[in-house]
């Protein structure tokens, strides 16, 4: 079964402005963002993370 304009209810929106093909090259990250993204990174890789689990939190509550 092929798809029409018509199968629809309402019309699809117009793509978002960001989506187009037109839009000029990043700018590079200068050195102080680079920075920050190192740390940043370092900070997340390092940091222990707390243990949550569904069954540890259900056995709590018993």
């Amino acid at each position: 079964m092929s798809s029409s304009r018509q199968d629809h209810a309402y019309p699809e929106p117009a793509a978002h402005p960001n989506w187009s093909s037109r839009h000029h090259e990043p700018r590079p990250l200068t050195p102080a963002q680079q920075k920050q993204n190192r740390d940043a990174l370092l900070r997340a890789q390092h940091t222990p993370r707390a243990r949550h689990t569904r069954n540890a939190t259900a056995k709590a509550a018993r």
